[in-house]
C-alpha cells in the first residue's frame, strides 16, 4: 500500500519569529554555547531598537542662501521612521496581511541599506540625483573611511608644508624655516620667573611683529587672542600662564618627507628662521628622506610640550639617526659638489697658500688657532689639501680604506704601504697620512670615516663633522672651481677610430653568427634551444662591443676631465654614462630580450622582413653626443618606456606589501624581560634579533681564519684559562694574584 507523502509547505521565517525562538534560549544554555549572557545573547542579533547617530555624524550642508541639504543618513532615518509609522498605522487599522508584509519588507530594506548599501542581491538605495546613498559601512571601511582616513591618520594643527631647497651653510640638524611660517607656528611657553620679562616683550609685540606671540592662556584655561586685542601691552602676565609664542631659532621641530618608508623619513631638526618661502636643508639629509630639489615638498611639525621637545632632542634629532639599524651603516654621506671637491682637494700636488689657508680655517669652528707646519717652506709656505682636511677630522680617529680606483693586486705586492697611485687611504690619530678621499671613505658605506667617527666620538661630534667638511671644502672649491661643458664629452680622433673599429667588428661578428644559423652550422648550447643560443651569442657580442668602446672612451679622458672627476669621486654618474655619452649607447632591451618583431617579421616598417641584424633589433651604435637616428631613438624610447611602467607597478606592489607587514607586526615590541612579544603576549623571539644587539652599534670585523697556518692561527686566537701566558694577555697583575 503506497503512502501519499504530503507536499512540503514553505513558510517565510520572519525576523519576529527568529527573535521569539532565540529569546527562549535560557542563560544556562547561552553559557553552554560559549557566550556570557551578561555581554552577548543570540537574540541580540535581531534589531529591536535602532540607535540614531547624533548630528555631528550626519551634519546638514548649508547651500547658498538659506537652503539646507540633509545628509544621506538623515534621509535614510526619515524613511525608516515614515515606514515604521505606516506599519503601526496599518496594524492598528487592521489592514490586509499582504500590505503589512510589504510594510515589514520595506522597513527591513531601509534598515539594511542604512547599515550597508552594497549588499549583493539588494537593490541600492539612491538619492534624488541618482547617486547611491553612502551607508554606515561605507563610511567606516577602506582607506578613505573613518578608521584609516580620520583616526589612524588625520590632518593636524601646528604643521607646515612648502617646497624644499638646499643650503650648504646649515648643519645637518638644522632646517631653514620661512619667516611667514615661523610667524604662524607657535609653541606654548610656560611663564616662569626666569622668562617673564622676555614673555612680556613678546606679548607687547603681539602677532603682527616677529618675534611675537599669538595667545595668552591663563591658569583658569581662559584664552586671550592677541590678534584682536586693542592694547596687548596692558595685559598682565603671571607665573603659570602660557604664552603661545612664535617659533624662533633653536626650537626643535620634526621634519618629514612622504612617503614615510623608514624611521629616518621623520627626523628632529633645530629651526633657523630665514627669509624667502622655502624650507632649507643640508644636502647630506637628502639621502634618508630620498629628497631632491626638483619641486619636492616637505612637512614640518612643531612639538607642543616640553616632554615632546625632550624626546625630539634625545631620540629623534638627526645626528642620532646617522646610522641605520637596518644595515649597521651610515644613512647619510657627503654628496654632490662637496664630494667632487674633496677628491680634488686631497689629490697629490694640491697646495694652498697662507692667505687662503687662514681664510678657510676661519670657517672651521673646531680649529684650535694653531697653524700646522707647512709641507713646503721655500720659496713660500704652502700647505697641502690633505693637511687642511686633517684639521677638519675631529679627535683621535684611525682608519685604513681604499679609493674607488684602487687596484686589488697592490694590497699584497711590494707597494703595500707606498700606493703609487695614492689610492690607499690612511687616517692615523686624526691625520690624513695618505690617500685620495672619495665616496668609499666619506659615503654611506660601513667602516667609512663618518661611521668610525660616529662610533668612536658620538653623534654630536659626528653631526658637526658633516657641517665642518661641507663649509671648509665648499669654500675651498670657490678658489679652485669646477664646471662641466660639452668639451668634457669629446674624445680624441684616435679614440673615435678605435670605437668605429670595435662597432664595425661587432656588426661583422653578428652577421657571421646569422650566416651560421642560416647554414644550420650553429650548435645549440647545453640547456638552450637554437634560437636562445643565437640570441645569447648576438647579445654577448654587442654588449662586449659597448664595454670595449666604453673602456676606450674612459681611457681617452684626462685626469682634468670634469665628467671623469665626478664619476671617480662617486658624486654623480658612472662608467656606463661615460661610455654612452662618448662611445655608443648599446643594445636596447624589452623584457630582457632584443626589440621583438612587431610588423610582420620586422621591428619597424623601415627594415626588410626577417632582418635579425643589430640595427634592426635595437642596437644603438651612436653616442648621445653624436645623436641617435630616428629608428634608434624609437628603440631607445621603447626601453625607457618599460622602465617607467616597471617603476609605477613596483611602487604600488611594494607599498601594499609594506602595509601588510606593518599591520601584521604593529603590536610587536621588546618587553622588560628582554623577549619580543605581541599585544596578546605571544612570544615572537626570546631575544630581539636572536642576539639582543642594537643594530646601530653593530660593526663588522674581518678575522683571517682560513689563510693563516695552524701555528699562526693558534698564536693569534687560542686562549687557555690554565695557561698563565694567555691570562696575562687579558688580566692585570692584581687580578691574577686574586
Amino acid at each position: 500500500m503506497s503512502m501519499k507523502i504530503p507536499k512540503r509547505k514553505k513558510i517565510p521565517l520572519t525576523a519576529e519569529r527568529v527573535y521569539e525562538i532565540l529569546k527562549h534560549i535560557t542563560d544556562e544554555e547561552v553559557v553552554i554555547m560559549g557566550m556570557d549572557p551578561k555581554f552577548a545573547r543570540p537574540d541580540w542579533m535581531i534589531l529591536t531598537v535602532l540607535p540614531v547617530p547624533p548630528l555631528p555624524v550626519r551634519p546638514a550642508i548649508v547651500m547658498f542662501g538659506s537652503m539646507r541639504n540633509q545628509d544621506d543618513l538623515t534621509h535614510k532615518l526619515s524613511d525608516i521612521i515614515k515606514c515604521n509609522n505606516e506599519l503601526i498605522r496599518n496594524e492598528q487599522s487592521g489592514a490586509a496581511t499582504h500590505i503589512i508584509a510589504e510594510n515589514i519588507r520595506m522597513l527591513q530594506y531601509h534598515v539594511a541599506t542604512l547599515v550597508d548599501n552594497d549588499s549583493p542581491g539588494l537593490p541600492r538605495a539612491m538619492q534624488k540625483s541618482g547617486k547611491p546613498l553612502k551607508a554606515i559601512k561605507a563610511r567606516l571601511k577602506g582607506k578613505e573611511g573613518r578608521i584609516r582616513g580620520n583616526l589612524m591618520g588625520k590632518r593636524v594643527d601646528f604643521s607646515a608644508r612648502t617646497v624644499i631647497t638646499p643650503d650648504p651653510n646649515l648643519r645637518i640638524d638644522e632646517v631653514g624655516v620661512p619667516r611667514t611660517i615661523a610667524q604662524n607656528m607657535t609653541f606654548p611657553e610656560i611663564v616662569t620667573p626666569f622668562n617673564i620679562d622676555q614673555m612680556l616683550e613678546l606679548v607687547r609685540r603681539g602677532n603682527s611683529q616677529y618675534p611675537g606671540a599669538k595667545y595668552i592662556i591663563r591658569d583658569n584655561g581662559e584664552r586671550i587672542d592677541l590678534r584682536f586685542h586693542p592694547k596687548p601691552s596692558d595685559l598682565h602676565l603671571q607665573c603659570g600662564y602660557k604664552v603661545e609664542r612664535h617659533i624662533k631659532d633653536g626650537d626643535l621641530v620634526v621634519f618629514n618627507r612622504q612617503p614615510t618608508l623608514h624611521k629616518m623619513s621623520m627626523m628632529g631638526h633645530r629651526v633657523r628662521v630665514l627669509p624667502w618661502s622655502t624650507f632649507r636643508m643640508n644636502l647630506s639629509c637628502t639621502s634618508p628622506y630620498n629628497a631632491d630639489f626638483d619641486g619636492d615638498e616637505m612637512n614640518l611639525h612643531v612639538p607642543q610640550s616640553m616632554e615632546t621637545r625632550a624626546e625630539v632632542e634625545n631620540i629623534h634629532i638627526t645626528p642620532r639617526q646617522i646610522i641605520t639599524p637596518q644595515a649597521n651603516k651610515p644613512v647619510m654621506g657627503i654628496v654632490q659638489d662637496t664630494l667632487t671637491a674633496i677628491r680634488k682637494m686631497t689629490k697629490r700636488d694640491v697646495f694652498i697658500e697662507k692667505e687662503q689657508m687662514m681664510n678657510l680655517l676661519m670657517h672651521l669652528p673646531i680649529w684650535d688657532g694653531k697653524m700646522p707646519t707647512p709641507c713646503i717652506l721655500k720659496p713660500k709656505p704652502l700647505w697641502t689639501g690633505k693637511q687642511l682636511f686633517s684639521l677638519i677630522i675631529p679627535g683621535n680617529v684611525n682608519m685604513i680604506r681604499t679609493h674607488s680606483t684602487h687596484p686589488d693586486e697592490e694590497d699584497n705586492g711590494p707597494y703595500k704601504w707606498i700606493s703609487p697611485g695614492d689610492t690607499k687611504v690612511m687616517v692615523e690619530h686624526g691625520e690624513l697620512v695618505m690617500g685620495i678621499l672619495c665616496k668609499k671613505t666619506l659615503g654611506t658605506s660601513a667602516g667609512s670615516l663618518l661611521h668610525i667617527c660616529m662610533l668612536e666620538l658620538g653623534h654630536e661630534v659626528c653631526g658637526r663633522f658633516y657641517g665642518n667638511i661641507q663649509t671648509v671644502v665648499n669654500n675651498w672649491l670657490l678658489y679652485e672651481g669646477h664646471s662641466i661643458g660639452i668639451g668634457d664629452t669629446i674624445a680624441d680622433p684616435q679614440t673615435y677610430l678605435e670605437i668605429q673599429r670595435a662597432i664595425k667588428k661587432a656588426k661583422e661578428d653578428v652577421i657571421e653568427v646569422i650566416q651560421k644559423a642560416h647554414n644550420m652550422d650553429l650548435e645549440p648550447t647545453p640547456g638552450n634551444t637554437l634560437r636562445q643560443t643565437f640570441e645569447n651569442q648576438v647579445n654577448r657580442i654587442l654588449n662586449d662591443a659597448r664595454d670595449k668602446t666604453g673602456g676606450s672612451a674612459k681611457k681617452s679622458l684626462t685626469e682634468y676631465n670634469s665628467l671623469k672627476a665626478m664619476v671617480v669621486s662617486g658624486a654623480k654618474g658612472s662608467n656606463i654614462n661615460i661610455s654612452q655619452v662618448i662611445a655608443c649607447v648599446g643594445q636596447q632591451n624589452v623584457e630582457g630580450k632584443r626589440i621583438p618583431f612587431g610588423f610582420r617579421k620586422r621591428t619597424l616598417p623601415h627594415f626588410i622582413k626577417d632582418d635579425y641584424g643589430p640595427e634592426s633589433r635595437g642596437f644603438v651604435e651612436n653616442s648621445y653626443l653624436a645623436g641617435l637616428t630616428p629608428s634608434e631613438f624609437y628603440f631607445h624610447a621603447m626601453g625607457g618606456r618599460e622602465g617607467l611602467i616597471d617603476t609605477a607597478v613596483k611602487t604600488a606592489e611594494t607599498g601594499y606589501i609594506q602595509r601588510r607587514l606593518i599591520k601584521a607586526m604593529e603590536s610587536v615590541m621588546v618587553h622588560y624581560d628582554g623577549t619580543v612579544r605581541n599585544s596578546v603576549g605571544q612570544l615572537i623571539q626570546l631575544r630581539y634579533g636572536e642576539d639582543g644587539l642594537c643594530g646601530e652599534a653593530v660593526e663588522f670585523q674581518s678575522i683571517a681564519t682560513i689563510e693563516p697556518s695552524h701555528k699562526k692561527f693558534e698564536n693569534e686566537f687560542k686562549f687557555d684559562v690554565s695557561n698563565e701566558r694567555h691570562m696575562r694577555k687579558i688580566f692585570t697583575e692584581d687580578v691574577l694574584k686574586e
